[in-house]
């Protein structure tokens, strides 16, 4: 039983481990798009504007993405 426990706490901190990954992998490709030319030529069609909160670039750039597949799956 105590060995089965162990590899639980392995699988959950491995599990953890790689949602940190993750978690910096977006970061990182989320400002990648933020200062590419089409981010910002996408934010001055929607008028957004340069003035922008760190938790807002989040929804931004998932609504950017969003927007950009569509286009292209039209």
């Amino acid at each position: 039983m105590a060995h089965f426990a162990i590899e639980a706490n392995d699988a959950q901190a491995t599990e953890a481990q790689g949602l940190g990954k993750e978690h910096g992998v977006w970061e990182n490709l989320k400002q990648a798009i933020a200062k590419s030319s089409g981010f910002r030529r996408w934010q001055v069609q929607q008028q957004f504007g340069d003035a922008i909160l760190e938790r807002d670039l989040d929804q931004l750039v998932r609504r950017y993405l969003r927007e950009t597949l569509d286009t292209l799956a039209y």
